[in-house]
């Protein structure tokens, strides 16, 4: 297989300095050699995402996602290798060498791209045609102005189960091509093909950078699945994209609207609330709350008054809360969504809707309120119960201040000392800091013992072995000058564990190459390899770097190869058991 060569990726690296590029999405502070900051994967409130300068690598021990930067620019920009090379490329002003390298994922993605916006246009056409009246009707009576329409894409899919996989065809588009984009698929019979979506309204689901990745679809009727929704694709995963996104970004607010549908986000947008999106299908997730973090610093939550919406809520404000977002919530007056509230007020639904932001209080307050409803206040019990529960969750709070605020509330709805309350809140604080330590020593046992290395699964099993091999690697890296002393002493096959003899000699080969032994992690290894050789790595380069550590490393390599298997000890004979027994004996002496 052709590939990029190793000077091009070198000075693609050289040219995107990764601590300039993850400033650029998340705010970073020197720590002596490093950078660190609040990983932009995953929702944190502590620091735990590093950038090693020394190599240009990254790690986070918070979710274990570690690389390069072309491996940042794949996790950031949801790309693909050759995707992010070219992203790389463009920023550095930089052109990539023709035909010396195999990009088939990235011309199915970019494939699949072109068939969605096809299939936008398609859908467009149809609605403004004759037989989309229907459903142009229907939108307009949902309140939405032509400008409106055209301004999302919005369309229709005819009431017929061919007519979009045909008109695609007739694009040069295979029937491959639009199984995997997710637009057609096999009936049961595996005889036809079938249209995903046929007499719905469509909703274009377009990223950031403008492409048309998935659809939504609304079916007119009382039929149920009311909205059917693309699956995942290679250009589309539902929990890691939000809906109208790529208008909200440009907002000039600092807060998101979060929403749970799309004719709410519609709708408040064309009441000029453009900073308002909504998941797609799916509760809220932790990588949704972390995509949101790069755009805001404050997301309010205008979910449906109902049982379902009040839960949704309420997980909602957990996940925004663990990645530092400050949160909070609207309640919109009889219970209506916002597509419905705006509607009802015509044209003073901006109005209405702004005296209903202004008015809207923090998380707290709507989970103090919603809280206190659950109880007979009247009553010693009801008392009872409301301060128990408040004090649960005044325990949640990080902020001293924030904690005194809602103690003095508290105190003021029960008629009980704050210093009685303050009390409580101290000591559930302690037990909170117990099990959190509990839980960090617990999770440090798991990384000791490896329990849990997926990369290397043989880990657990020879941890001796293992260790010492991860310490000679590193080692290796780090002081590649020394490859000659280590294979005077040392071959792959002395390696107990598969994963780390592939290492040795992968970067034994580029070495005696005169290559830089990390350049091509990315192309040459998975997202999870990478990060388990980054990590490895950059804790080997805080090691003693001296010869008598690097022999200690070969030395209990060797020791752990020379000792029988569990299989060798059981299948042996009474010779051969002797002869193991004296190998054992004369190691330890």
């Amino acid at each position: 297989m052709a590939r990029l060569s190793d000077d091009f990726i070198r000075e693609i690296k050289y040219r995107n300095d990764l601590g300039e590029l993850a400033a650029s999405y998340m705010q970073l502070k020197r720590r002596g050699r490093n950078l660190v900051g609040l990983c932009p994967f995953h929702g944190e409130k502590t620091p735990s995402f590093n950038i090693y300068t020394e190599n240009g690598s990254f790690y986070c021990f918070g979710c274990g996602t570690g690389g390069d930067v072309i491996t940042f620019a794949m996790k950031i920009e949801n790309l693909d290798y050759m995707e992010a090379v070219k992203f790389l490329a463009e920023r550095a002003g930089m052109s990539l060498p023709e035909d010396d390298y195999d990009d088939s994922l990235g011309k199915l993605r970019t494939c699949i791209y072109e068939a969605n916006r096809e299939a936008a246009r398609f859908f467009y056409q149809k609605l403004v045609s004759p037989e989309g009246s229907e459903a142009l009707s229907y939108l307009r009576q949902r309140g939405l102005a032509d400008r409106t329409i055209r301004h999302f894409g919005l369309g229709y899919a005819p009431d017929e189960r061919f007519a979009l996989g045909n008109h695609l065809r007739q694009r040069g588009f295979t029937e491959s091509e639009l199984i995997t984009a997710n637009l057609v698929f096999k009936s049961r019979s595996g005889n036809s093909v079938l249209d995903r979506f046929y007499n719905r309204v469509m909703f274009p689901i377009i990223d950031v950078r403008g492409n048309v990745i998935a659809f939504g679809g609304r079916i007119m009727t009382d039929q149920k699945p009311k909205y059917l929704n693309t699956s995942d694709t290679p250009v589309f995963n539902k929990s890691n994209n939000l809906f109208s996104l790529n208008n909200a970004k440009n907002s000039k607010s600092d807060a998101l609207i979060l929403c749970e549908g799309y004719m709410d986000v519609i709708s408040l947008n064309q009441a000029g609330f453009t900073n308002a999106v909504a998941t797609l299908g799916t509760a809220l997730t932790p990588d949704q709350a972390a995509l949101m973090k790069r755009y805001c610093k404050e997301v309010i939550i205008c979910y449906d008054a109902d049982e379902a919406g009040q839960k949704a809520t309420a997980r909602a404000i957990d996940i925004l809360r663990r990645v530092g977002l400050i949160v909070k919530v609207i309640s919109i007056p009889d219970g209506k969504d916002p597509d419905e509230f705006i509607r009802r007020h015509g044209d003073k639904g901006h109005a209405a809707f702004q005296n209903v932001l202004d008015n809207s209080g923090n998380d707290m307050d709507y989970r103090m309120q919603k809280l206190r409803s659950g109880y007979d206040m009247n009553t010693p019990q009801g008392k009872l119960g409301y301060l128990t529960e408040g004090v649960r969750l005044l325990c949640e709070l990080d902020n001293p201040m924030e904690r005194d605020i809602y103690a003095s509330r508290l105190s003021d709805e029960t008629d009980v000392a704050k210093s009685s309350i303050l009390e409580q809140i101290k000591n559930g604080m302690k037990r909170r800091s117990y099990n959190r330590r509990k839980s960090d020593f617990s999770q440090i046992q798991k990384d000791i013992s490896a329990r849990d290395d997926r990369v290397n699964p043989q880990h657990a099993a020879y941890l001796r072995a293992a260790t010492a091999e991860e310490n000679l690697i590193a080692f290796l890296v780090n002081n590649p000058d020394k490859l000659t002393y280590i294979h005077e002493k040392l071959r792959p096959e002395d390696f107990t564990t598969d994963f780390n003899r592939k290492l040795f000699e992968y970067f034994s080969k580029r070495i005696l190459n005169q290559q830089d032994p990390m350049t091509a992690l990315a192309s040459d290894f998975t997202s999870d390899e990478q990060s388990k050789i980054v990590r490895m790595v950059n804790a080997g380069s805080d090691m003693p770097r001296t010869v008598q550590a690097l022999d200690e490393y070969i030395a209990v390599i060797l020791e752990e190869k020379s000792k029988p298997t569990e299989n060798e000890i059981r299948n042996s004979t009474q010779d051969e058991f002797t002869d193991l027994f004296s190998r054992l004996k004369d190691n330890h002496q």
